[in-house]
């Protein structure tokens, strides 16, 4: 689809939409290819419109901040959604009740929970990217995880229609969510508790100390790249293997936290999948764990060639 042919199915339409449209300057990662099509809708309804007006052999990807997730170089096929931050990203209160949309940024969650008083949230400080995609895999750190305080999310499906699933109906366990992958999540229902401002502001405090200590997290990174096996912690096992700052192309690991892939040389999404894999190659051969990758990968292969998985997953 074409963005003139998208344009006049959209009357009412009052975001944005751009044809083309580069996708590595807004992922942290920095690199991979572009939209076929962007589309920002202004709110929820503007979202709902938005998909109850695209023919359904349109794929639909939904992307947040982009700070957890590899874009491949040959773009990504259809629609692709961006939140926006000033039209979903709201925060309300109500008693101990919090009710928020999903494009508000993780750490600007944490930092209104504190100034409503609520503890319980503290560990978002230390997670980059938006709400959205903390939902979406459960996303944790410093002892919490999304699913802790969470009452309810709001969704639209294929088609705009809303939905309202519970905490139980997201299906959460570790860094997985087994709500359908085409509900796009637009607000988020929290319970929170009363706690004292310092006693929440020192756990932040706590919380981005540790960050800044021992994660690389002034380089361009997607965040911890795969999920830590059951008793088992994925940079452990990556160091073992010889693998703390191994670089292919412009991608090498990194040798302050070897669980992040870092661009450090204007790598290409190639590049950094790559490395990745051969991460997983080399932990496989010594110690027999398979990892599984945190860090999404979306979109086409490039004129670089694919990257076959090495251990078929």
């Amino acid at each position: 689809m074409r963005a003139q042919e998208l344009e006049g199915l959209l009357e009412g339409f009052r975001g944005k939409v751009k044809a083309n449209e580069p996708l590595a300057p807004i992922v942290w990662l920095r690199a991979g290819g572009p939209a076929d099509l962007l589309a920002m809708p202004a709110d929820v309804d503007d979202l709902a419109l938005l998909l109850k007006a695209l023919p359904e052999e349109v794929p639909v990807t939904v992307i947040g901040l982009g700070s957890n997730l590899l874009i491949r170089d040959g773009g990504i096929e259809g629609v692709v959604v961006r939140l926006s931050g000033k039209g979903l990203g709201k925060f309300e209160v109500d008693g101990d009740l919090i009710r928020v949309g999903t494009a508000l940024p993780d750490k600007l969650f944490a930092k209104a929970a504190l100034d409503a008083g609520l503890g319980g949230f503290a560990f978002y400080h230390g997670i980059p990217g938006g709400l959205g995609g903390a939902l979406r895999m459960n996303a944790g750190a410093n002892g919490g995880e999304t699913c802790d305080r969470l009452v309810e999310v709001v969704a639209l499906d294929r088609q705009g229609n809303r939905h309202a699933l519970t905490q139980a109906e997201m299906g959460y366990s570790y860094r997985h969510s087994d709500a359908p992958k085409e509900l796009i999540f637009v607000e988020a229902l929290f319970r929170g508790e009363r706690r004292p401002e310092e006693e929440i502001r020192a756990e932040m405090d706590a919380v981005q100390k540790h960050r800044e200590e021992a994660q690389p997290i002034k380089t361009r990174t997607g965040g911890s790249t795969f999920k830590n096996p059951p008793g088992q912690r994925a940079w452990e096992l990556i160091d073992a293997a010889g693998c703390r700052g191994l670089k292919i192309g412009g991608a090498r690991v990194s040798e302050m936290h070897c669980n992040f892939l870092i661009n450090e040389d204007d790598a290409s999404a190639y590049d950094l999948e790559l490395l990745g894999e051969t991460v997983r190659a080399r932990v496989l051969a010594n110690s027999g764990v398979r990892l599984d990758w945190e860090v999404r990968r979306l979109g086409r292969f490039g004129e670089t060639g694919e990257v076959e998985p090495f251990l078929g997953a």
